[in-house]
């Protein structure tokens, strides 16, 4: 599974606290082996089921999210440096996390992925939290993962959360059908 995870995620290595990196590898191996999906249907089932006929893909999404955490990141030290302190091994970690509930909250019906019982229950940053906590991922990088989306809209983020926030809705608004498009 580590193969196969290191595979799907290269961007796991780029964490350079080792004790974290173990924590988001065991996060998701605790999600994939309680979900009914597969690491090829990450890289196959659409990123969001908000989306009618989304052709961009779960990991398509999710790596393009990771990235642009990074270098907005990047892009903010070297203007603000020391004025704006940015943990990037946290921000990498929560920009990894931020969607793997989605593997519990998703079941597959004729052979497509749907919100199941439990996604109706927990949305996907309840169910992110509780999997990532029982790995002993950090809380700090555990609230990026419950207030990437709108359930973090009534509290405050960390400057982390806040970059990996935008970085989530940068790649995932421009593909709703109400997006001016000329």
């Amino acid at each position: 599974m580590r193969d196969r995870l290191k595979k799907l995620w290269p961007e796991i290595s780029w964490i350079k606290d080792e004790q974290l990196k173990e924590a988001v590898y065991q996060t998701w191996e605790k999600a994939l082996e309680q979900s009914v999906l597969t690491p090829d249907d990450l890289e196959t089932i659409p990123f969001t089921l908000l989306i009618k006929d989304c052709k961009v893909t779960f990991m398509e999404h999710k790596r393009a999210v990771v990235h642009i955490a990074v270098e907005s990141a990047k892009v903010m030290q070297k203007f603000f440096g020391e004025k704006l302190p940015i943990n990037m091994d946290k921000l990498i970690a929560g920009a990894i996390l931020i969607d793997v509930g989605k593997l519990i909250e998703y079941v597959k019906k004729d052979g497509k992925a749907i919100v199941g019982k439990i996604g109706k229950l927990l949305r996907h940053p309840f169910t992110g939290v509780a999997l990532a906590m029982s790995c002993g991922v950090p809380e700090d990088v555990c609230h990026m993962i419950a207030a990437h989306s709108k359930e973090g809209d009534l509290g405050k983020r960390t400057v982390e959360a806040i970059i990996v926030h935008h970085a989530d809705f940068i790649s995932y608004e421009p593909f709703k059908e109400d997006v001016l498009r000329f």
